[in-house]
């Protein structure tokens, strides 16, 4: 759930997709198409799903490259923003002001599997526990692909005003994940960490993966959970071979071609 009320009123909670055409890996892998949607596709409609998100928010680069994209969000009842191509930051804040958001959960175009319950879970957490800021990869224990952040206006309008380093312009949190004085929390695997299954979508491997995987979920308008692919995959080791092996891309480390 999303909290209703923050200091007294109402609140509008927003989540905010970042989405690029540009990939120096896989380039145009956010319109590849899984089954009876695209990757973006299957994002957004997750992210509508997430309890208590009152709207979806696509923010990409204002270049020309991304019109496609823009097109693709606006099919899938997203609100379009157009922003900085390199200070993804300031794309992001831009975006929460555009739609005034009063709280913002953060996720990727490259996660086709994001899991709306999962993204309830930490906006639970954060409202639960009055924090500024919280997560569910710090550190990370849930598949790679799970990952959503989540974080007050004032404090990424803080960031967005105060941050220099060209990393936290252009990987959006690592100001507030590092800020001595934010109130973090992170939500943890309930059970043995699962951090080690890869479920983004970033080079063709991932792709190879993804292909592979899709088949065997089902396929429609239900936003299904974590557990569907979680049992497909450990039933059958192979899938999971397919991408292993390779170095987590966490939202701190995440590349400025993926944002």
């Amino acid at each position: 759930m999303s909290d209703g009320r923050f200091g007294g009123w109402r609140v509008k909670t927003v989540c905010i997709v970042q989405a690029r055409m540009a990939s120096t890996r896989l380039p145009g892998k956010v319109l590849l198409r899984l089954g009876s949607a695209t990757v973006l596709g299957h994002v957004l409609r997750r992210a509508q799903a997430v309890p208590g998100v009152n709207e979806v928010c696509c923010a990409i680069p204002d270049t020309q490259d991304c019109h496609a994209i823009s097109d693709e969000a606006m099919r899938a009842g997203a609100t379009i923003f157009r922003g900085s191509e390199c200070d993804v930051l300031d794309r992001y804040y831009q975006a929460a002001c555009a739609t005034n958001a009063d709280i913002i959960l953060r996720a990727t175009s490259d996660c086709p599997l994001l899991d709306p319950d999962v993204c309830d879970q930490v906006l639970a957490l954060r409202a639960r526990e009055n924090a500024d800021f919280a997560t569910n990869n710090m550190p990370p224990s849930w598949p790679h692909g799970l990952d959503c952040e989540v974080v007050t206006f004032a404090w990424l309008e803080r960031a967005a005003r105060r941050a220099e380093k060209k990393l936290e312009r252009e990987h959006v949190m690592p100001f507030v994940r590092n800020h001595p004085d934010a109130r973090k929390v992170n939500l943890k695997y309930p059970g043995e960490r699962m951090d080690h299954l890869r479920w983004t979508l970033d080079n063709p491997r991932d792709w190879a993966f993804f292909e592979a995987l899709w088949p065997r979920l089902p396929d429609g308008p239900t936003a299904y959970g974590y557990k569907t692919p979680l049992a497909v995959v450990s039933a059958d080791p192979s899938l999971t071979a397919i991408n292993a092996g390779q170095h987590r891309l966490d939202s701190l480390s995440k590349s400025i071609k993926e944002s």
